[in-house]
């Protein structure tokens, strides 16, 4: 019922949808430093603030959560559908070409700019899909909510913060994965390890090393200070490293030292057979010179065996493995500070569901704690899985199959959503299988057509699910 009307509205409303993405896109909303009244910085607070207007603007009565989280209900009815999205974003980083990371444009039937795709065009996809339920009048029994946050790139404590006051509904999708529907989302650990030393002060070595900007995001820029080599010997070898690793390097002399900086492409850390580690690559790099042994070299030298360029499984640390519903395990060494004192870093994998903390932690604790380097992580966080066989799952996929005309079926994902700690929460679009959208890279972008159909998905959903 109604898909001609959610149809025909949605198309009349394409523009206005576009605009309302960029208004939110322009707007920097990676987390920053705390501010009073403002819990993750200047940027998500305004992303927020712009989003309630929007949602006030076109008729919903809306509830601010102390700066966390925003939601919007359609009505006054009893809870039955929560969509939940976010409003934040991972910082721009580097490469962007297309258009700046905060300048949206439309070229090509796609929306590039940071957050198009993760996850500010979904959500106001979802915004789209309330306004068109309430316009159209369609006359509902339930309620259906939507949550914006704007923590969840750095851990969710927004939503969590919104849990503790508010029930979970009955149903509960988060717009931040891809189609068809994901029910099941891989546990993680994100290792975090430190070493100390005492540092060395003559002959050829490294002062520092730096590389990574956040914990689920493959690094795409990394750089090393060296002090007493020569650029003709470190010259030759940089070059050997690029042909070996396909990783740009570049490098500056300033009197005695030499800044090598690597250059690889990021990717999403569930995702890390879609990047070239730049991290990885200057160990490899770092571990081809002409150093004066210490206890730093042979450290670095460690973390390289522990976790070499390319292995995104885990093979090295001993901890590859996969099921069928869930998939293989995968790793991204993402973070390293290494000063002439001491290292700190921190690795993102995902784990399948046959992966808990004693084939999986307490395996990467050993393999560390036997080169040296302190392991610090003592949870890991499990996987969640809804069942494919419920009411709520089966609607979504009949409503996919209908708008689409492609096959339903249920995916699992390396990426952790909003839902992952709610007992009836899957993540359902808004992106199809076969888009790579570039989340957490470059150039992204959201297709504009998928985006529309994806308001269209959700729309019918509320009605089917809240009639």
């Amino acid at each position: 019922m109604y898909k001609k009307e959610i149809e025909a509205y949605m198309e009349a409303h394409k523009k206005e949808m576009v605009e309302d993405i960029f208004t939110l896109c322009r707007i920097n909303s990676e987390k920053m430093p705390y501010k009073e009244g403002m819990p993750y910085g200047e940027g998500p607070y305004r992303a927020l603030h712009r989003a309630l207007d929007m949602a006030e603007d076109y008729g919903f009565a809306v509830t601010n959560y102390d700066n966390y989280v925003m939601t919007a209900d359609l009505n006054d009815k009893p809870a039955q559908l929560d969509i939940l999205a976010h409003l934040d974003v991972v910082p721009a980083g580097e490469g962007w070409k297309v258009t700046k990371p905060f300048e949206p444009i439309l070229q090509d039937g796609k929306l590039y700019g940071r957050g198009c795709a993760d996850d500010k065009g979904p959500a106001v996809a979802a915004l789209y899909a309330l306004r068109c339920v309430k316009e159209l009048g369609i006359p509902l029994s339930k309620n259906a909510r939507l949550i914006l946050g704007t923590d969840e790139e750095c851990g969710s404590s927004d939503i969590a913060h919104y849990y503790a006051t508010e029930k979970e509904a009955p149903m509960t999708f988060s717009p931040d994965g891809a189609y068809p529907v994901v029910n099941i989302e891989k546990g993680s650990l994100r290792g975090e390890f430190e070493a100390e030393w005492e540092p060395i002060t003559s002959g050829a070595r490294i002062l520092s090393v730096e590389a990574g900007v956040k914990v689920n995001v493959v690094p795409s820029k990394a750089t090393a200070v060296l002090e007493g080599l020569d650029l003709d010997e470190v010259i030759p070898l940089m070059e050997k490293a690029e042909d070996k690793l396909g990783i740009a390097f570049e490098i500056q002399a300033d009197e005695s030292r030499i800044t090598v900086t690597a250059l690889g492409k990021n990717a999403h850390a569930s995702m890390p057979q879609e990047g070239n580690n730049a991290l990885t690559g200057m160990l490899v790099f770092l571990d081809s010179l002409p150093l004066e042994p210490c206890e730093m070299t042979a450290k670095l030298h460690s973390l390289l065996k522990l976790m070499p360029h390319g292995d995104v499984t885990g093979m090295a640390l001993g901890i590859a493995m996969e099921d069928e519903l869930s998939g293989k395990l995968t790793l991204a060494f993402s973070m390293l500070t290494v000063t002439e004192k001491g290292l700190h870093g921190m690795f993102d994998s995902r784990c399948p569901l046959c992966a808990n903390e004693e084939n999986v932690l307490q395996v990467v604790k050993a393999h560390m704690e036997k080169e040296g380097i302190h392991f610090l992580s003592t949870k890991m966080n499990p996987p969640h899985h809804v069942s494919g066989d419920s009411d709520f799952v089966k609607t979504l996929l009949r409503v996919y199959e209908e708008y689409t005309g492609r096959e339903g079926k249920c995916e699992s994902m390396g990426g952790g959503t909003y839902v992952h700690h709610l007992k009836n929460g899957v993540a359902f679009g808004a992106a199809m299988p076969e888009t790579d959208n570039r989340m957490h890279g470059p150039d992204e972008f959201a297709v504009l057509d998928e985006l529309v159909v994806s308001a269209k998905i959700f729309a019918q959903v509320i009605v089917d699910l809240c009639k």
